[in-house]
C-alpha cells in the first residue's frame, strides 16, 4: 500500500526504463480528499508550470467525483489528484479527460484488461466501472495555466455494486496486483495524455476505438441514439434517423448540454 515513505519507491518505479519528466509526489496514508490536498499544496507552493505534481492517498474519507458527488475510497486502490503542465493551449477542455482515459486504457489493455471507455470519463470492464477520471482546466485569463486531473482506479480494494477491480479481472495466479505499481502506471498515462492532447484527431480516434457501446438512450424519452463518433472538441455525435445531436456532457447530469 502507499505509505508516507512511498513517494521515493514510486519515484523509482517511474524512473525504471524511462526518461520521462520527474514528478513531485506526496503520498498519504489517509486524507479527506486528494483534490483538497492538492488545492492546499498549490496554495502553499504556487504552480510554476514546469514539473507535474500529484497527491496520492492509501484511502480517502470524502473523495470528490463528477457533479460534486462524494464517496469513500478504501485501501487497495489508486486514489490521486495531479497538476500537469498543459502546453496544448488550443485544446478543448473536454479533450483533457478523453486524453487521460485513452492513455490509461492503453496501459491497462497492455496488462490484458479488456478496458472500454464510457464517454466522457469512465473506464469499464465487462460493463462495470474500473476507473473514474475527474478533469478540469485552470485558466489565467484566456490561457490555460495548468490541468488538474483526479483519478480513482480499483486495484485490490472492495468495490460497490456496478464496479470492478483489477484483481477481479486477472487470472488467479496474478490476483495480487500492487497499488503502488498501478499508481506509477497512472502517472505514466498522465505524462502520455499531455503529449497526445496536442493532436485532437489522435485522441478522438483512440477513444472511438474503445467506446463501451455504439448507442445511448435519451434520459428524457428513452429513445436510442446511435453514436456516430466524436467531434474534435470531444463532443459525442449522435443520430436517430434523420435527427442529429451532440452531447458535450452526459445528458442525465446537472447542467448538461446535448
Amino acid at each position: 500500500m502507499l505509505r508516507p515513505s512511498g513517494a521515493a519507491a514510486l519515484a523509482r518505479l517511474l524512473q525504471e526504463g524511462r526518461g520521462g519528466s520527474p514528478w513531485r509526489l506526496r503520498c498519504l496514508p489517509v486524507c479527506a480528499s486528494t483534490e483538497r490536498e492538492l488545492s492546499d499544496w498549490l496554495a502553499d507552493d504556487p504552480w510554476q508550470g514546469v514539473t507535474p505534481r500529484a497527491v496520492l492517498a492509501e484511502r480517502q474519507c470524502a473523495g470528490q467525483g463528477q457533479w460534486g458527488r462524494v464517496w469513500t475510497s478504501p485501501a487497495g486502490g489508486v486514489w490521486l489528484s495531479a497538476a500537469l503542465p498543459w502546453p496544448a493551449q488550443g485544446c478543448a477542455p473536454a479533450l483533457l479527460g478523453l486524453a487521460v482515459a485513452a492513455a490509461l486504457a492503453e496501459r491497462l489493455r497492455r496488462a490484458g484488461l479488456p478496458v472500454r471507455i464510457k464517454w466522457p470519463n469512465d473506464l469499464l470492464v465487462h460493463g462495470c466501472k474500473l476507473a473514474g477520471i475527474l478533469p478540469r482546466m485552470v485558466h489565467r485569463g484566456a490561457s490555460v495555466r495548468l490541468a488538474r486531473v483526479g483519478v480513482g482506479l480499483n486495484v485490490v480494494n472492495t468495490v460497490p455494486p456496478g464496479a470492478i477491480a483489477i484483481a477481479d479481472c486477472l487470472p488467479a495466479a496474478q490476483r495480487s496486483p500492487q497499488p503502488l505499481v498501478w499508481a506509477a502506471e497512472v502517472l505514466e498515462a498522465l505524462d502520455a495524455a499531455v503529449v497526445i492532447a496536442a493532436e485532437p484527431s489522435r485522441v478522438c480516434a483512440a477513444t472511438e476505438a474503445l467506446l463501451w457501446a455504439r448507442e445511448v438512450r435519451s434520459p428524457d424519452t428513452g429513445e436510442a441514439w446511435s453514436i456516430q463518433g466524436l467531434a474534435e472538441d470531444g463532443a459525442l455525435l449522435l443520430a436517430n434517423g434523420a435527427s442529429t445531436i451532440r452531447w458535450t456532457r452526459w445528458a442525465d447530469a446537472p447542467g448538461s448540454a446535448p
